[in-house]
């Protein structure tokens, strides 16, 4: 459906070029000799874009901005002033308006504005929309995605989110694992009480038994007073252990007692402390692999991955690019700021190897740098603005005489394989499969580490 517009001007013979030139540019176009007329024309049409003279008989055109703002806040108003009056349109502006024409304008200024108008609408009423959209999932206002992978991860966050399971999130760094973290807190039960965020790679070892479980007074030198851990911090609430696995192996059996028991030991105590809370974790490791070289506790694996949930890397959901970009223009100050086809188009190819935060940062940067309110492919990162799809005919290039599709196989597990530096987990997810099928691949083809027997 074309965009509708409105045009309310007591002077016919405008009225009548407005509308034409409009209508040549594929809008529909209604218009009014009033402001009482044009108010009811609006209540009639719901137009996206108004264009209005401010100086009409009867219900002015600053009656008419008011009254269309506070009916319908997301509609663009676009005034008309004559030459010389350009204050009264700045105050029409500090009201609402979005722009003034000067009395005359030529075609090309018109058309100009009236499409810079209605781009801001169309990305008004789109935020308008997913907003009432994720109004009745609070839980996920901060995680954006329509995809089918970002689709599943909302099914099982809203499935798990009000009971007491312990959740393993795994993904790429970047992939957003503590947004979803705080999805499934805000869904429950607990939502009211604590969310406590750990990185348990960001704290000394030294430090962090201390740091997780509390100390006594005296416990170890410097130790002037009792002090709680971020268990005690999160009681009634819910514990986010992020970078679950690089907890040192000592204090695992520690953290598994938490688990199992519900009690926690301060450093130096001597009496169990009994807390109340849930438990999230996540972790970017192959806890699997770390398991079978001893870095990691099978029996903890289980206890922490009752629930597991897989977060897609950005690269497998790059129709979400146009509406993350979107939402962070938006979260920057910027939804006037739009992005040309092309632009969309080698952002949506890049591999975005740091995921959605990498994307963040790109969006915040290009509209630091930006000197207009398009950014286009020229305004991009080289490493960007270079990217390009697989060449035409996709990726392989077979023989005349032809290859066996056996030979083939192995030799994708291989490449896979040597990409992700043996990490079965992230090979699997590369090719897109499930980690037992590859596992059955490489024992079909007997397939091994080098340096491993």
């Amino acid at each position: 459906m074309p965009p509708k517009i409105l045009i309310i001007d007591d002077d016919s013979s405008l009225r009548r070029v407005l509308e034409y030139n409009l209508q040549q540019e594929g809008y529909d176009v209604y218009t009014a000799a009033d402001g009482a007329a044009g108010l009811q024309l609006f209540e009639e049409k719901s137009p996206q874009l108004v264009i209005t003279d401010l100086k009409m008989p009867g219900v002015t055109g600053f009656e008419v901005l008011s009254s269309v703002k506070e009916r319908a806040p997301s509609t663009v108003v676009i005034v008309l002033t004559a030459f010389g009056a350009i204050d009264t349109a700045v105050e029409a502006m500090k009201l609402g308006a979005f722009h003034y024409l000067t009395k005359p304008f030529n075609r090309e200024e018109l058309k100009l504005t009236v499409l810079k108008g209605l781009q801001l609408q169309g990305l008004s009423e789109e935020n308008r929309l997913l907003k009432e959209e994720l109004s009745g999932r609070t839980e996920f206002k901060s995680i954006v995605g329509t995809s089918r992978a970002m689709e599943g991860v909302f099914s099982v966050v809203r499935k798990v989110a009000d009971t007491e399971a312990t959740v393993l999130i795994t993904g790429e760094s970047g992939t957003g694992k503590e947004l979803v973290a705080r999805a499934i807190h805000s869904g429950s039960s607990r939502r009211g009480a604590p969310f406590v965020a750990v990185n348990c790679a960001a704290i000394p070892k030294d430090l962090l038994e201390s740091e997780l479980f509390g100390h006594v007074k005296g416990a170890f030198t410097g130790a002037i007073r009792d002090k709680e851990g971020k268990f005690q911090l999160a009681d009634g609430g819910t514990i986010f252990l992020d970078e679950v696995g690089d907890l040192p192996i000592e204090l695992q059996p520690k953290l598994l007692r938490v688990l199992q028991e519900r009690v926690v030991e301060p450093v130096g105590g001597t009496s169990l402390q009994k807390i109340d809370l849930r438990v999230v974790a996540a972790t970017n490791a192959d806890l699997e692999r770390w398991i079978a070289e001893g870095k990691f506790r099978e029996d903890l694996y289980y206890r922490l991955s009752v629930i597991p949930i897989q977060l897609p890397p950005l690269r497998e959901r790059v129709e979400d690019v146009p509406l993350l970009i979107r939402y962070f223009c938006g979260k920057f100050g910027a939804e006037g700021v739009t992005f040309s086809k092309e632009a969309l188009q080698r952002l949506k190819e890049y591999g975005w190897p740091g995921n959605v935060r990498e994307l963040e940062n790109t969006v915040e940067r290009l509209l630091i740098m930006r000197e207009g309110d398009q950014i286009g492919v020229d305004d991009l990162p080289a490493k960007i603005s270079a990217a390009a799809p697989p060449p035409e005919g996709g990726v392989l290039r077979l023989p005349a005489g032809g290859y066996s599709l056996e030979q083939l196989e192995m030799e994708v597990v291989l490449e896979a394989l040597n990409r992700c530096d043996w990490n079965q987990t992230a090979a699997a997810r590369f090719l897109r499969i499930p980690r037992h099928t590859l596992i059955y691949r490489m024992e079909k083809y007997n397939i091994t580490q080098p340096g491993r027997k």
